[in-house]
């Protein structure tokens, strides 16, 4: 493998992490475009205690993460009491709100960024992305799942069935954001370097629409979108000039064709059913 197929890998492991951070909290019908704020604070807190307190990587980037599951948790139950729009509104002034945090505090570089003196390299990268899409695929194996499905389709029968729809709700958004976290703190020691710009509403939106592109009935969704976004790209590379409109008009025609995203729920089903009858 050359050493440009493997930062494609690099950037795809990365893409998947935050596509399944976004997919847990869209799963109860949350659309967090805050998301980039997460890995921010993953990352600088990963970063921070492997520069400052000499931790290990394998302490620090896993409490990257809870520390951003720890503030999604506590910003969750004012942030949830919007919906639909209002709810995506929050979430990206919260994003922003984090990033803006960064970018203004010395102790971590502000504006200039913050050197990271410990390395990741790639297979550790790919392996964390691995892990994090198998956890997801047990998750979506459990009845919590199951729960969240029924909030994201109707909340008040959810309810009256006797769910705990808020506390659904909260665990989606930060389990999404621990995800988010880890991911951070991952991208923060392979390049060594963190900037609070890169942690923008761009970041955010992109990896919304890995989601939604990719589907968000299924958990193969957010692993397809990931894909079609991160590889596509490079295989239109050959017509440089037209790449991105090309790229930008094939998306349009997806999800004019595909509102439901690539991998819908009876599209799964019936590739179930074809595999269990060719076996």
């Amino acid at each position: 493998m050359t050493s440009y197929q493997l930062g494609i890998l690099v950037i795809l492991s990365f893409n998947i992490i935050a596509a399944y951070a976004v997919y847990l909290p869209l799963a109860a019908g949350q659309l967090n475009l805050g998301i980039a704020g997460f890995m921010a604070i993953g990352a600088y807190a990963a970063a921070y205690l492997t520069n400052e307190f000499d931790w290990s990587v394998a302490f620090a980037i896993p409490t990257g993460g809870l520390l951003a599951g720890l503030i999604a948790l506590i910003v969750a139950v004012p942030v949830l009491r919007t919906h639909g729009i209002y709810l995506a509104l929050a979430t990206f002034a919260l994003g922003q709100l984090i990033a803006a945090v960064f970018l203004n505090v010395e102790a971590v570089g502000a504006a200039a960024g913050y050197p990271v003196s410990t390395y990741v390299g790639a297979p550790w990268v790919i392996a964390a992305a691995v892990v994090i899409v198998l956890v997801v695929f047990l998750i979506s194996r459990t009845r919590f799942a199951l729960y969240l499905t029924a909030v994201k389709s109707d909340v008040v029968v959810a309810d009256l069935l006797g769910l705990n729809v808020r506390g659904l709700q909260v665990a989606g958004f930060t389990i999404g954001a621990v995800i988010a976290g880890i991911g951070g703190g991952f991208y923060a020691h392979h390049f060594s370097f963190v900037e609070a710009q890169h942690f923008s509403v761009l970041l955010s939106v992109y990896t919304a629409l890995y989601v939604l592109l990719g589907g968000t009935q299924t958990v193969w969704g957010p692993l397809v979108g990931a894909a079609f976004f991160t590889l596509l790209p490079e295989l239109l590379r050959t017509s440089s000039q037209w790449r991105y409109a090309a790229f930008a008009a094939l998306i349009i025609l997806i999800m004019a064709a595909r509102p439901q995203g690539l991998v819908t729920a009876n599209l799964f089903h019936r590739f179930r059913r074809r595999a269990g009858d060719a076996s």
